[in-house]
């Protein structure tokens, strides 16, 4: 590109590579200068080279399987890092599981090990999780109390780490909309009159023939199947919602309905 020189040149010199390797390193140290002169929050961040404190405050959680004869206690430690200021945070730094059945103790020393030293690591965790749930015991898993179905004792480990990640603020539970919880405590209620109705009828029936026969009332042996308004028990005849692994699933209208997550298989 051509440039026309209108004004009389009063001088001029010649600027070379080496000139520029100059200017340039120069801009680069003022600038790393002014980078350390900037305020930084001195935040401690989790990884393998922050050495144990003396104390450790933890949660221990009870694990009665029918796979195993004793129940098992796992205890997970956690470290409190910049306590006392905004950038406080309570992360897992290691985990120990105990039990008087001597059956699975290899492989429980190995997998609390190997989980220890991720948490020590640091960074998202949160991963363990997913990859604990995943594992199916090739027998066959097993219901926990309350109809929630374990594929495996990993897994069941897996929803403890879950459970406790969530109370230390690192998991969250997804949010249920207003109109999903309604649809829910819709559908139990529905079912609940429903089957009292049924309830009521059956106990007028077998009243009706008890009186004619001299039998006692069905009114003397009643079914628990009524459903509590929290969910937390479910009618015996439930059967497992593949979508909440609940054993929750009932029929209503002629649709298997789950009275846990609100899934129907009519849509």
């Amino acid at each position: 590109m051509a440039v026309r020189i209108e004004k009389k040149i009063k001088g001029y010199a010649v600027v070379t590579p080496e000139d520029k390797a100059a200017a340039v390193k120069a801009e680069a140290v003022s600038r790393a200068q002014v980078e350390a002169e900037l305020p930084v929050a001195d935040v401690i961040q989790m990884h393998e080279r922050i050495e144990r404190p003396e104390v450790l405050i933890g949660s221990t959680y009870k694990i009665k399987s029918p796979l195993v004869e004793h129940a098992m206690y796992v205890t997970i430690n956690d470290i409190v890092l910049n306590a006392g200021t905004d950038h406080e945070h309570r992360r897992p730094f290691e985990v120990f599981i105990n039990s008087k059945s001597m059956d699975h103790f290899q492989w429980i020393v190995a997998l609390t090990r190997i989980m220890s030293a991720v948490f020590r690591k640091g960074g998202d965790v949160t991963f363990l999780v997913e990859e604990m749930k995943a594992v199916f015991d090739p027998k066959g898993g097993y219901f926990k109390a309350g109809g929630v179905y374990m594929p495996s004792l990993v897994a069941e480990l897996g929803m403890i780490i879950e459970d406790h990640l969530k109370s230390i603020g690192m998991m969250h539970d997804p949010e249920m909309s207003e109109h999903q919880r309604a649809l829910i405590a819709e559908k139990r209620r529905a079912y609940e009159t429903q089957q009292r109705s049924k309830k009521n009828s059956e106990i007028g029936t077998a009243g009706e023939m008890g009186g004619a026969m001299g039998l006692s009332s069905a009114a003397d042996h009643p079914e628990d199947i009524e459903v509590t308004g929290d969910g937390a028990s479910f009618p015996p005849t439930a059967s497992m919602c593949h979508k909440c692994s609940t054993k929750a699933l009932v029929l209503m209208d002629g649709c298997a309905t789950c009275l846990n997550c609100g899934y129907s298989k009519c849509g």
